[in-house]
Order: structure tokens, then sequence, then C-alpha cells
């Protein structure tokens, strides 16, 4: 247990301690780099007297609606896509096209059409989910055996038994990817998307410390975002572990 507790903390302690060095060296403008005691100092301020709080349950919100109609529409897509060569075949050059598009790219047509609210910013993350499920789904989809199928058959199950009990169990792991996939995407994008007249958010908080070069409230943001997004991807992982244990008793 020790063990691993120090394998874990080990990474971020070096990156702590070369963070500090070289904000302590003098290399660098101290204002350029400020150290991990003034940005923890930065955070307990925001914390205790200022909207950080709220912030984070602002994006966190976002972040959750925009994956999970994201994954809602990639699920079925992915799993059509995946199952049907001809399908895939057809959709596949429209699809890689659309995913290769960042998502700032469209804030100009999303505000168009959507305008300056909340749905905007729901939209980008919806689009930058969807498309890193959809991917995930139909890549992982297309790798299961029809073995499984034909054997099924052999024992004589129904077409909705074979969905119910082979084809939906052995999808649940690449829908998990997939959403992992997507909240890690969603995250990433999440500045972009709060580029839309968000006056609450992370995404806002590092774009208003911007604009007054406050750099500790920027690193407070930035770790945040990533720290969030971590937690999150620890508890996806458990979660896999526990869904699909199945499948390693299998094995």
């Amino acid at each position: 247990m020790l063990h691993r507790a120090a394998l874990i903390a080990t990474p971020w302690l070096v990156v702590v301690t070369l963070w500090w060095a070289v904000a302590a060296s003098g290399l660098i403008n101290p204002a350029l780099v400020p150290s991990p005691a003034q940005v923890a100092v930065r955070f307990w301020q925001l914390l205790a007297h200022g909207t950080l709080g709220f912030d984070i349950l602002i994006s966190t919100g976002r972040v959750f609606a925009g994956v999970a109609l994201g994954i809602a529409a990639a699920v079925p897509v992915g799993f059509v896509l995946g199952w049907y060569r001809t399908v895939r075949t057809f959709v596949d050059p429209l699809l890689n096209f659309f995913r290769a598009l960042p998502p700032i790219a469209l804030i100009p047509l999303v505000i168009v059409y959507f305008g300056i609210g909340e749905p905007a910013k729901i939209v980008i993350l919806f689009y930058a989910s969807f498309f890193a499920g959809v991917i995930v789904m139909y890549e992982g989809i297309a790798q299961i055996s029809p073995l499984y199928v034909r054997v099924s058959r052999t024992l004589g199950a129904s077409d909705g038994e074979i969905f119910r009990k082979v084809i939906v169990p052995l999808t649940v792991p690449h829908m998990l990817t997939a959403l992992r996939v997507a909240l890690g995407v969603a995250w990433a994008t999440l500045v972009a998307s709060e580029l839309i007249a968000a006056q609450q958010g992370l995404g806002a908080l590092i774009q208003n410390a911007s604009s007054f070069f406050q750099l500790d409230i920027i690193y407070v943001g930035i770790i945040c975002i990533g720290l969030i997004a971590l937690a999150m991807d620890l508890v996806l992982r458990a979660l896999s572990r526990r869904l699909v244990a199945w499948q390693e008793r299998i094995a």
C-alpha cells in the first residue's frame, strides 16, 4: 500500500519541486512564473472569498451536459457504424472530416445559430464529445468478433437475446472508454466553449485573469480543470473495472 502511494505521489512531488525550482532560480522573471505557494494562496483566497467554487460548479455542469448529450448520440451512431460495414464505409469520410475541425473554429457559426447563452456553450461541448465518442465506439464495436453471434445462434438464441446478452455486454467496455475520451476532450474544449460571452466558469476565470495579467489566477484555473478531469477519469476507471470484471474472469 505504501509502495503504491509513493509511486502515485512521486510524479506530483517532482513536478511541484521543478516548478518551485524554476520560480526560485531567478532565471525567469518572477512575474512570469508564480511560485506554488503564491498559487496555493490565491486558490484559497478565490475559494474562500471569491467565486471559484461557483465557477467550478458552472463549468462542471456544462461539461456534464455536453458529454451526456454527446455520448447519448454517439453510442447508437457508433454502434450502427461499427456493426454495419457498408454504413461505415459510406459515412466514415464525412465523420472524419467533421472530427478534424477544431471546436474553436466553429464558435462564430455557433454564435450566429445559437446566440451567446448557455445553449451555445453546450453545443460546442456536445460537438467535441460526440465525435470523440463515436470514433471510439465504432472502432471498438467493429473489432467484436462475429463468432459470438454465430455461436449464440447455434445455441438457439433469438435476435433479442443475442442483442441483450451478447452484444450489449460486449459493447459496455467501449461505451465506458468513449465516455472517458469524451470527458477528456470536453474539459480540453471547455475554455473554448466559454469564449462565448461567459461570465462564470473556469474558462471565463482564466480569460478574465489573462486580461489583467494575473498569472497566479490563470494557474489556479488550469490546475482546477486538470484535477477535476483527473478525478472524473479515476472514477470512470474504477467503474469500468467493476462493470467489466467478468471479462477478466473469462480471460
